[in-house]
């Protein structure tokens, strides 16, 4: 049995004015207020507050989760399956938010079209270019414009060589107008922040794109505190409103070179989603699944696992770290892959059908019982689901989520091997607990943005 499921007061023990540290923990536990949350207390060597929570406590949060339980190109993939992941944490920790997928790298080819367009048919050029559905971009165009000028007002933008700029930080410049008079990303990326400030009212803004553009964002919000959309300063993490960028590490082919988004032999994310999704058809046939399942069931059931295998293998990297894309590591059936977790996911439900219980009925007249090492285990896990989500969201880092559900999928799979539910004499507890994972893992699932299945 593990000697603490929590340490408490590392920091401070740690602190020079703490000459007696062992000192320090016994007066910490002392002080513990009594709680049916802690089942043994202890200072160990150097101070350290060790804490062990009741198995009974872990049961009884497990009973109240299964009774108020409700189910809820390649380059480019980062910033949309992060993005959403971050916003589908954000709704679940009841934060009201608004998606926006911005593109701004129009390039200058596509603006001295819209020069062209704007010139040859300025009052009405939608009606003469209609079939070519850029109203958005018109829309996105103007916006820039007059929010360029609109800088003009506060005497921030000064000219350089030709060029507008707004000098930010000493001589850091951030240009909005280039010298040939066109517009670039950040005349679009403030006139969009400002949008957001001023028109969607939004309190805090958060861009998810690679870590290559870091110092873009910088000038980019330097410059919108010059001009006074933001508070002054950025130390201060309780104002509002505030801006805050989430950076990425880029995607790498298997030869360590860079997914490029102009290349011409660039490699469309959906040709790899497709190709994901293919090869885990072919997989399910091989283990004879065809004559098993409908085509129906094939089809989804490929495409949950193909496209699941892809996002939880961007997610589970650290956001600011590179990975290299390797279709054949990420539909791997072993270790840390979304394969694996579908599969643990597959064996609760497999058990649940087993089983022949009535499972809501179970909910109303069962109860949770943590008696063998590996149901505790698993019990600690499930009850450390709130703190999980709570810190992935704060800390904007869906790889604290995956590595919770991965190391959950292995506590249930440990527990699946070590205690018999079927049949048991304890097997309306054990039922119960396998439900309690399922909707932990199912919750998992939907916070990534994949499908679970419920047979693999």
């Amino acid at each position: 049995m593990q000697q603490c499921d929590y340490q408490l007061c590392r920091k401070a023990i740690q602190m020079p004015e703490f000459s007696n540290p062992m000192a320090i923990g016994q007066a910490i536990m002392k002080n513990l207020p009594a709680s049916d949350m802690i089942d043994k207390c202890s200072v160990a060597g150097g101070g350290y507050v060790n804490v062990l929570l009741s198995s009974q406590w872990m049961a009884n949060r497990i009973q109240n989760l299964l009774l108020d339980a409700k189910e809820l190109h390649v380059g480019h993939i980062r910033s949309t399956v992060i993005g959403d992941t971050l916003a589908r944490l954000l709704e679940f920790s009841n934060v009201e938010f608004l998606r926006r997928n911005h593109v701004g790298d129009w390039g200058t080819q596509f603006g001295m079209l819209l020069e062209l367009l704007f010139g040859n048919y300025p009052d009405n050029w939608e009606d003469a270019v209609s079939s070519l559905s850029v109203g958005d971009l018109e829309k996105l165009y103007r916006e820039a414009y007059n929010r360029v000028l609109g800088l003009l007002d506060h005497l921030i933008v000064e000219d350089q060589g030709g060029a507008r700029v707004i000098f930010v930080e000493g001589e850091k410049q951030l240009v909005v107008v280039k010298s040939g008079g066109g517009y670039n990303y950040s005349s679009t990326d403030l006139a969009a922040l400002w949008y957001r400030l001023n028109v969607e009212k939004g309190e805090w803004i958060t861009y998810v794109t690679d870590a290559g553009q870091k110092e873009h964002f910088e000038k980019l919000f330097s410059a919108a505190r010059i001009a006074g959309w933001l508070p002054a300063t950025a130390d201060d993490d309780d104002r509002y409103p505030k801006v805050s960028h989430v950076k990425f590490g880029c995607v790498k082919n298997a030869d360590g070179s860079k997914f490029k988004t102009r290349s011409a032999d660039v490699i469309k994310l959906v040709d790899l989603l497709d190709e994901a999704k293919t090869r885990s058809n072919a997989a399910l046939v091989e283990r004879g699944k065809a004559k098993e399942w409908t085509a129906e069931e094939l089809e989804e059931t490929a495409e949950a696992v193909g496209y699941g295998a892809v996002k939880y293998a961007d997610l589970k990297n650290n956001i600011s770290t590179d990975y290299t894309f390797d279709l054949d590591k990420m539909l791997n059936d072993k270790g840390d892959t979304a394969v694996y977790l579908l599969y643990a996911h597959a064996r609760i439900c497999s058990i649940m059908g087993k089983s022949g219980k009535d499972i809501e009925e179970l909910k109303k007249v069962g109860t949770v019982v943590l008696d063998h090492p590996a149901e505790v285990v698993l019990g600690l896990h499930l009850v450390q689901f709130p703190e999980v989500v709570e810190d992935a969201c704060t800390k904007m880092l869906p790889h604290i989520l995956c590595e919770y559900l991965y190391h959950l999928a292995e506590s249930f799979m440990k527990f699946y091997n070590k205690c018999p539910v079927v049949g048991a004499t304890e097997e309306t507890s054990r039922l119960l607990l396998c439900e309690a994972t399922g909707i932990v893992m199912r919750k998992c699932f939907h916070l990534l943005g994949i499908t679970p299945v419920q047979k693999l």
